[in-house]
């Protein structure tokens, strides 16, 4: 008898569809699955050339250490280190993926190192802390100049930001029926990366904004009712707002309310989910709070928030008797 031919060995791209399929399934955000298609197909393409094939015939059995290492080497010269932790990570996440499939025996990423990043401290919007009240009273009072001006839908934008901390992509993905509850105790569902949700309270006085808000979309685009299913955030043709549109909003926003000099560089709309954290954290808000609030699924990132109020540090000085000397001082 003929012994059966051995299968067909996996290819690498063949094996990144299936994975990013199966990441769509999950409802990761379409912004993350496509910073891990670009990274695996970055990578990917040095990996062949340093196998000496084409991509399309590098198979996943070829990805060793010894490979994933060179490749990784050549990745990382032009980029930083946060360009190469995001690839690695995307990486890691594909050969493990492979690694359940049966399609690789282990998975040889432990053997490529990670650059150390300093932690990320938080850039909120500079100044005395009142960058964010001028900001929302100077849009509110029309401050923000525009071919078609729509004062109700900038505060929205604004103050959801501001009172939830949300990321640009959650922000973008709210429906009417995110939000509920009855009025007084209404509550956001939010989906955010990897698909987790979250359940964030509002307050009433950012009810009314979002009732203002509805019933001049309805008036502008001469609607009499809107589907649970429509997008919360729509722009100037009702259509859904998207991400280039949502940065151009918040810019025009800190322009026109005269605030451009207190937005750090690096940050646009997630200097106002930067805001929200740094304000909740000198004000009393513990790390664990604020992981829960923000969605992270560390608690590292809160306590880079209440570290950057130095909260802690100034009880402690606080408590200095020379204080009590100096205030019995003519």
């Amino acid at each position: 008898m003929t012994a059966p031919e051995p299968p067909a060995q996996a290819r690498v791209p063949e094996a990144a569809d299936e994975f990013l399929l199966s990441l769509r399934a999950r409802k990761m955000s379409p912004h993350t699955i496509a910073g891990y298609e670009r990274d695996l197909r970055a990578v990917a393409a040095l990996a062949a050339g340093e196998a000496g094939v084409a991509v399309a015939d590098l198979e996943v059995r070829a990805l060793g250490g010894r490979l994933m290492r060179a490749a990784f080497a050549r990745f990382s010269g032009p980029r930083s280190a946060a360009s190469v932790n995001r690839a690695w990570s995307a990486w890691n996440r594909f050969l493990t993926f492979c690694v359940a499939e049966g399609l690789l025996e282990g998975n040889p990423m432990a053997a490529v190192p990670r650059p150390r990043q300093p932690a990320k401290a938080p850039k909120p919007l500079l100044g005395d802390g009142t960058a964010s009240a001028t900001l929302l009273e100077r849009i509110a009072a029309g401050a923000r100049e525009a071919r078609d001006p729509w004062v109700e839908r900038d505060l929205v934008v604004l103050a959801l930001a501001l009172v939830t901390g949300m990321r640009s992509a959650e922000l973008l993905g709210l429906t009417l029926g995110s939000i509920g509850g009855s009025p007084g105790d209404q509550r956001v569902q939010v989906v955010g990366k990897g698909g987790k949700t979250r359940s964030l309270p509002i307050e009433p006085g950012l009810e009314r904004l979002i009732d203002a808000y509805l019933d001049s979309r309805m008036r502008r685009f001469g609607l009499a009712a809107l589907p649970r299913t429509a997008a919360l955030l729509v722009d100037t043709r009702n259509r859904p707002l998207r991400r280039g549109g949502l940065q151009y909003l918040v810019r025009q926003c800190y322009r026109y309310a005269g605030i451009n000099d207190r937005v750090q560089k690096g940050t646009l709309v997630h200097a106002l989910r930067h805001e929200f954290a740094t304000r909740l954290a000198e004000r009393g808000a513990s790390a664990h709070e604020l992981m829960e609030l923000l969605g992270h699924s560390s608690i590292v990132t809160g306590q880079n928030y209440v570290a950057s109020t130095a909260r802690e540090v100034r009880r402690a000085a606080r408590a200095n008797p020379v204080y009590g000397v100096l205030d019995r001082l003519p």
